[in-house]
């Protein structure tokens, strides 16, 4: 039954759209597919090292990183901003996106999610409650967070996917203008969300 109840309320926190899967879905439709799913391969990297640092931290020790944390979070709001505005100043000019590279791809998966603290300090606060005191706490962490990392992977793979569909018909179309629009404008609302993520109500 916790399991479940585990299970369900994970998934409905990855479900959500975040800057993780923001920053996934802008990629995927300026890109395509396959730098869509190379991005979600950085997201998952960084995540693996957020479920990591929440499996062996203490509550004091996810306190005093909190200021780095901090830090993180608002390098992260920068960077989306950054990433917006180049879409939007390549539709306001009819360009096409700038290249983007598999590593380029990559690292962008990666840095978007690992300024994003929120895995660590919802871990912190939601997974110790599923954690049985008669069993061995490491274990259980692990295994919990192995779950959470499986949903988080098989839901922005599909993100990824459809999103990348979309971008195939809208390049199909020729509407460069409104690829690099739309892109731009997700990047800005995933800045905005993270910007209002409040790291001490998690």
């Amino acid at each position: 039954m916790e399991i479940t109840l585990f299970i369900l309320l994970s998934a409905g926190l990855i479900i959500m759209p975040g800057p993780n899967v923001l920053a996934i879905v802008s990629t995927s439709i300026a890109y395509g597919r396959v730098r869509g799913l190379q991005t979600v391969a950085g997201t998952s990297l960084a995540m693996l090292a957020q479920l990591a640092i929440a499996a062996v931290a203490t509550a004091w020790f996810v306190e005093a990183l909190s200021s780095g944390f901090l830090v993180l979070k608002w390098l992260g709001v920068v960077w989306l901003l950054i990433l917006g505005m180049r879409h939007l100043r390549n539709a306001w000019r009819g360009a096409s996106a700038s290249p983007l590279s598999a590593l380029g791809s990559l690292q962008r998966g990666f840095w978007i999610s690992l300024t994003n603290p929120k895995t660590i300090l919802f871990f912190s606060a939601f997974l110790p409650q599923f954690v049985s005191p008669e069993s061995a706490y490491l274990p259980q962490v692990l295994f919990l967070s192995a779950i959470f990392w499986c949903l988080a992977v098989v839901s922005d793979t599909s993100y990824a996917l459809l999103s990348g569909w979309l971008g195939t018909l809208v390049q199909g179309r020729r509407l460069s203008r409104v690829q690099n629009g739309v892109s731009g404008m997700i990047y800005l609302g995933a800045s905005a969300v993270l910007a209002g993520t409040k790291l001490r109500n998690l």
